[in-house]
């Protein structure tokens, strides 16, 4: 605690002042924290004082750091008005950001245009990538250990997992000893809002809050996962069931995604939707993935925003989706310095949609869907993309639209190249 006191005088983040009549000063806290390192062992004990900006009110102190500080021992009416910005308040965040933009592009580092936190810098042969994210940046180098996620590099390729982050929620969920299952999800299984509300929600809602972080690197619980979480506000025992199940698949806790050293870099993606999927919005839920050479580097599903009236139009809806994914990533390889001239290809397996996409005259089956949506029609129009038909059996997709039984869940895992590294198979 002296510690960071002595660090906040010496950056000169507060002067010391009196109250100025009709204003109101906003509390302090303390936040105590243990730093640990990647084995577990401790690493430091930190300290931080941190503003109360909850209570900042907008339209009255949000843009006025006048007395953000009191508690503090300086004296009877005695507050500290802030020069710079403190952990809480609620442009804390976007200051500090800005700060730390500004000194990174004074060095020479150019900021991208599709992710912000994102800089580069090119000078002859030596190229340099530069992430923020949070309070922490990561810089292109010999990495194995950042944030939860573990880099295992071989002769074959890199492979990413988060083997100590699984292993802490198989122990926080109690099923350390249990018995390991094939699949996430059982195939057919629809979640509603029936069944006994939990009387302890709290460890359902942190249960599944971490399995959302873990979807960084286990791209085959992301569509479990994302059922899980609408089901937040009133978790009930069927939900806490489906996701101790999951826990039982995630007994494999090194498993992730593959990099294969030699690989090309064309850009490819599958998408598919279950048309009506959600039993109580009846709303389709869009998923894709996207692979640079044989990588899977991108992936999501995402229930849409509105109702669909046919299979087609929710495959096209879900066709425009993943063309936006396509289009950033695309823009985001050129700031990487690496360029696509190619069409990135996309597959789909419904041919109705496909035609859509391709023609301008379906204008009765058309004519209500969003303009927005129209965007796969002008991407294959430019050229940037070329659509591809792909059978049902073969659409990888599938694996973040619906649950899936064995046979066909262990099939798409080994084409989205999910593997443990370190298993003797």
């Amino acid at each position: 605690m002296d510690s960071e006191l002595q660090a906040l005088a010496s950056n000169q983040n507060w002067t010391l002042t009196s109250l100025r009549p009709g204003k109101t000063p906003i509390g302090c806290k303390w936040v105590y924290k243990i730093k640990n390192h990647s084995d577990g062992s401790i690493e430091r004990y930190k300290a931080r004082l941190v503003a109360k900006g909850y209570s900042q009110t907008e339209g009255l102190d949000y843009h006025d750091t006048f007395s953000p500080m009191a508690k503090m021992i300086t004296g009877e009416n005695q507050v500290c008005r802030l020069n710079k910005s403190l952990y809480g308040l609620k442009q804390a965040s976007r200051q500090w950001f800005a700060k730390l933009s500004e000194a990174i592009q004074a060095a020479g580092y150019i900021q991208s245009k599709v992710d912000y936190s994102l800089f580069t810098c090119k000078k002859g042969k030596s190229f340099t990538a530069l992430l923020i994210y949070v309070d922490d940046i990561l810089i292109t180098g010999d990495l194995k250990f950042f944030l939860g996620i573990e880099v295992s590099r071989s002769t074959k390729g890199i492979s990413i997992s988060q083997r100590k982050y699984t292993l802490d929620i198989l122990k926080y969920g109690g099923s350390l000893g249990a018995r390991p299952v094939c699949f996430p999800m059982e195939q057919n299984l629809k979640l509603s809002d029936a069944g006994d509300l939990l009387t302890k929600p709290a460890k359902y809602k942190r249960l599944v809050g971490c399995l959302i972080y873990l979807t960084i690197t286990r791209p085959n619980i992301t569509y479990v996962v994302h059922v899980l979480s609408r089901f937040m506000h009133e978790p009930r025992k069927p939900h806490m069931e489906a996701a101790l199940c999951i826990l039982k698949y995630l007994k494999t806790p090194r498993q992730g995604p593959f990099f294969p050293a030699q690989n090309n870099l064309k850009l490819s993606a599958y998408c598919d939707s279950d048309w009506a999927g959600c039993p109580t919005t009846r709303r389709s839920t869009t998923g894709y993935c996207v692979f640079l050479g044989n990588s899977l580097i991108s992936w999501r599903t995402k229930r849409q925003k509105t109702v669909s009236l046919s299979s087609a139009e929710t495959e096209y809806r879900a066709m425009a989706g993943t063309c936006c994914e396509l289009s950033w990533l695309r823009s985001l390889l050129q700031d990487l310095q690496l360029s696509h001239p190619e069409a990135a290809t996309l597959h789909c397996d419904n041919t109705a949609a496909l035609h859509l996409a391709a023609s301008p005259v379906f204008h009765e089956r058309t004519r209500h869907i969003e303009m927005d949506y129209h965007f796969t029609r002008d991407k294959i129009q430019e050229g940037l993309t070329v659509t591809k038909y792909v059978a049902s059996a073969q659409q990888i997709a599938d694996v973040f639209t619906k649950p899936l039984g064995k046979d066909a869940f262990t099939s798409m895992l080994r084409k989205l190249e999910v593997l443990d590294i370190h298993s003797p198979t």
